[in-house]
């Protein structure tokens, strides 16, 4: 029998369906850089944006909309003369202090936020429910003489943590329900859902009893307070993939746990530890709520100068712009470094796998 010679393909068919398995129908190849283009532009035009803004004088601000420099308007250096030169080293504080403030708590959240989230992953915690409510009736206590007796908060301190332990080796061990990792993960997760307005007046009366008001050590341990949680929260999946038998091995031949977890775990949890690293910096790096409430001059940061800008004429969009220009960049570039880590380290797990 004579074979039937094969129909050749129409247009429509050889734009649908792919040359082969590993590559991607034309039509489908143009849709989807339709989609990536039209997404990019949604991404990048309001930092076009906010870029020709930063150049552009009050008239054509309020006379706008212009788009295109040199054919709409004519750019001018009024707003970073303004901000760089008139305001000088006023700028150049809230700029470092955000600087200072937002890289050492994201670096002290990350850091103390993983050791908890390897021990949650690898110790199992049964803390008794009546220690618990004891701590909480002690550090009650302690608000109690601080605040309403005004005594000195180092004496107070003190004395609780001596009632604690007392508490501790008299009643602990009469304790029967105690609580698992579950509970105390969730317990910490949940300390983020609330909004931090409910704890910022306590947080305020702190540090002003304490005299740290206004200081870089109040911002960097309430931020990264703030963000522990997020921090543990996250670092806990990436712990919970690596395999026992790792850390077994290496406590096998004498490694403590502090050595496995800074020499397996931590480069092993390269991509989690990069992409909590950037959550939490950005976290940081736009928080206004607490910097508004805990700073006033000294440790004023860049969210509060932008904020500064409205001001009783109205906002004013250009000096705005060139702060948030500024403010951007230490962030792009934190981005940048940490894709790169987290690509490394997905490679990484790749070839080993």
């Amino acid at each position: 029998m004579q074979r039937s010679k094969q129909q050749p393909k129409s247009l429509w068919q050889r734009m649908w369906e792919p040359k082969d398995v590993q590559s991607i129908a034309p039509a489908k190849k143009v849709l989807t850089y339709i989609v990536l283009i039209a997404w990019t532009f949604v991404v990048l035009f309001p930092l076009y944006w906010l870029f020709i803004t930063s150049f552009k004088l009050p008239i054509h601000v309020s006379d706008g909309p212009f788009y295109i420099p040199f054919i709409d308007f004519q750019p001018s250096l009024h707003a970073w003369e303004y901000i760089f030169v008139d305001l000088g080293s006023d700028t150049l504080r809230p700029y470092m202090n955000s600087v200072i403030i937002a890289f050492i708590s994201t670096a002290l959240a990350v850091f103390i936020g993983s050791m908890s989230a390897y021990a949650l992953t690898r110790i199992e915690y049964k803390p008794k429910v009546g220690s618990i409510m004891g701590f909480i009736a002690i550090l009650g206590l302690v608000v109690y003489l601080t605040v309403s007796i005004k005594m000195a908060w180092q004496l107070s301190l003190s004395i609780g943590g001596a009632l604690f332990l007392m508490f501790i080796f008299a009643f602990n061990k009469h304790f029967k329900r105690s609580l698992n990792n579950n509970d105390i993960l969730f317990w910490i997760i949940s300390q983020r859902i609330m909004p931090p307005v409910v704890s910022v007046l306590p947080i305020y009366i702190m540090f002003q009893q304490s005299g740290l008001l206004d200081t870089h050590f109040a911002l960097i341990v309430t931020y990264m307070a703030v963000n522990l949680p997020i921090a543990v929260w996250l670092m806990r999946d990436f712990f919970a993939r690596i395999p026992v038998d790792l850390e077994e091995s290496a406590m096998l031949d004498g490694a403590s746990r502090m050595r496995v977890f800074l020499t397996i775990f931590m480069p092993l949890a390269k991509p989690g530890l990069a992409a909590t690293t950037m959550l939490i910096l950005i976290l940081s790096w736009n928080e206004y709520l607490l910097a508004l409430f805990l700073s006033t001059a000294d440790a004023q940061t860049m969210p509060l100068m932008v904020a500064a800008q409205n001001a009783t004429r109205g906002p004013q969009w250009w000096y705005m712009s060139v702060l948030i220009v500024v403010m951007i960049i230490p962030v792009l570039i934190a981005a940048a470094f940490m894709g790169r880590l987290i690509s490394k380290g997905q490679l990484g797990g790749a070839v080993k796998g």
